[in-house]
């Protein structure tokens, strides 16, 4: 009887800025977009260490372009496929695409199901649907091309702004946390010109930034397993140029060039304990409301009296990112191909070790 199999469905960045390049957007710009996408670059050069990794444990691994994905997965065996989506999206990425085909196809997945893969790409929708629950978002006007679609609300301590389908924590430039109402309507006619995107416009929040990590490694992990770290930059938010130097093609760059710096990374827990035990608590909520599992990411704000502020939750976290290696070597004590592959064979073989 053949191995179960672990399909991994990626979309590249070469594909995405072609297709981008072909609905007119200009090359500096889709290179921008696409660069979120880096993900999938950087998880190439290791494809053979987790199909060694997936051998071992009686796997195959078949990583697969999302563009072939409704080919490769149509007619696998519903008892022995696992899909593993990398990248989520619906507007700029399509990767909400690849759950769907798993379960057009009768496919079991890792990760959450595909309407949470469209719904984290829009931040206005999402922050909606947070708020509804009960979460601590801020709450946001929403503009497109210095016109308002939703006014924000008043803010003592100035605005954050933001398109709206992209990076829910980057403000692309320096000058994203503004103080008065037409600066805020100025960025998003720069937003509207460079990346066709509406504008989202926060209330400034203050604290530092806090990313949590979960990884499902055994079916039953809970939120006990999630990492929360302080991320560190030296800077009060990340810009578009701060994101490339740490992934993909400039990342590699600046890692040749002896450039490439890492934020620090310091557990919640050593320094602010019922911040760390609130983040939990926001987590389950997540898990039990929303319908997060397996793998995801959540990034916060955290004061120092423990408020949190939640900017958002990523389905598909950038597994092969610095955060989410050092998730797996101090939460699992595995390599990231090792948490990979051990994370699909919990699902696809049983206690006694042979294929279900």
């Amino acid at each position: 009887m053949p191995a179960a199999t672990l399909f991994l469905v990626y979309e590249p960045e070469a594909a995405c800025v072609k297709r981008l390049l072909g609905e007119g957007f200009d090359k500096a710009h889709a290179a921008e977009i696409s660069s979120y996408l880096a993900q999938s670059t950087d998880l190439v050069g290791e494809f053979d260490d987790i199909a060694k990794a997936c051998d071992a444990l009686g796997l195959n691994f078949r990583p697969v372009e999302l563009d072939d994905a409704s080919v490769a997965l149509a007619g696998q065996d519903a008892e022995r496929t696992l899909v593993w989506t990398l990248t989520d999206g619906i507007a700029y990425y399509r990767g909400g695409a690849a759950p769907a085909l798993a379960r057009l196809n009768g496919l079991r997945t890792i990760g959450a199901d595909d309407s949470l893969f469209a719904l984290c790409q829009d931040k206005f929708r999402s922050g909606a649907v947070l708020g509804a629950l009960g979460l601590p978002v801020p709450l946001a006007g929403l503009a497109r091309n210095g016109e308002w679609l939703v006014e924000p609300p008043p803010s003592a301590s100035g605005w954050f702004v933001k398109p709206n389908r992209l990076g829910a924590k980057i403000g692309i430039w320096s000058d994203s946390h503004c103080q008065d109402i037409a600066s805020a309507l100025e960025i998003s006619r720069r937003i509207f010109s460079a990346y066709r995107d509406d504008t989202l416009v926060q209330p400034y929040v203050p604290g530092r930034n806090v990313r949590a990590s979960f990884l499902g490694l055994d079916l039953n992990t809970g939120v006990e397993a999630l990492g929360i770290s302080f991320v560190d930059s030296g800077a009060d938010f990340q810009t578009m140029s701060d994101s490339l130097a740490l992934y993909g093609e400039t990342g590699d760059a600046a890692k040749t060039q002896g450039t490439y710096v890492e934020p620090l990374l310091e557990a919640v827990i050593e320094s602010q304990s019922n911040a760390d035990r609130k983040i939990r608590q926001l987590a389950s909520k997540l898990m039990q409301c929303l319908g997060l599992r397996d793998v995801f990411s959540i990034d916060l704000r955290v004061e120092a009296d423990d408020t949190l502020h939640l900017i958002e939750f990523e389905v598909c976290p950038g597994l092969p990112c610095f955060d989410f290696r050092s998730y797996c070597r101090s939460q699992w004590h595995l390599s990231l191909p090792e948490a990979i592959a051990k994370t699909a064979a919990n699902r696809l073989i049983d206690s006694g070790s042979k294929p279900i």
